[in-house]
C-alpha cells in the first residue's frame, strides 16, 4: 500500500463518518416533516366542521334579522297609523272644544258684565 492508498482510505473513512453525521439530522427533519404533515391534516379535518357550523350559524342569523327586519317595518308602520291616528282625533275633538272654550268664555263674561251692570245701577 502506498501513501496514495492511506490517503484515500482514510478520505473515504471521514466521507462515510460525515454521512453518518448528516444523516441524522435529515432522519429527524424527516420525522418533523412527518409530524407537520400530521398536524395540518388534524387542523384541517377540525376546521372543516367549524367552517361549516360557521355557515349555518350565519345563515341562521340572517334569518333571524329578516324576521327582525320585518317586524321593524310593522313597527314603523304601526306608528304611523298611530300617529295619523292622533291628528285625527286632536283635529276632531280639538276644534269643538276650543268653540266650547270660547263660548262658555263668552257666557262668562257676558254673565259678569251683565253682574257688574245690575251691581252699578244698586249701589246709585
Amino acid at each position: 500500500m502506498s501513501g496514495g492508498d492511506i490517503a484515500g482510505l482514510i478520505a473515504a473513512g471521514v466521507f462515510a463518518v460525515l454521512v453518518v453525521l448528516l444523516a441524522v439530522p435529515i432522519w429527524k427533519l424527516g420525522k418533523v416533516f412527518d409530524e407537520l404533515r400530521g398536524a395540518i391534516r388534524t387542523i384541517s379535518d377540525e376546521t372543516t366542521p367549524l367552517i361549516e357550523e360557521v355557515t349555518t350559524t350565519v345563515s341562521t342569523t340572517n334569518l333571524q334579522l329578516q324576521k327582525v327586519d320585518g317586524i321593524s317595518s310593522n313597527v314603523s308602520d304601526a306608528t304611523a297609523n298611530i300617529s295619523a291616528l292622533s291628528s285625527l282625533v286632536a283635529a276632531t275633538v280639538g276644534s269643538p272644544l276650543i268653540k266650547v272654550s270660547a263660548f262658555s268664555y263668552g257666557v262668562r263674561s257676558a254673565l259678569s258684565a251683565r253682574g257688574a251692570k245690575s251691581r252699578g245701577r244698586r249701589s246709585r
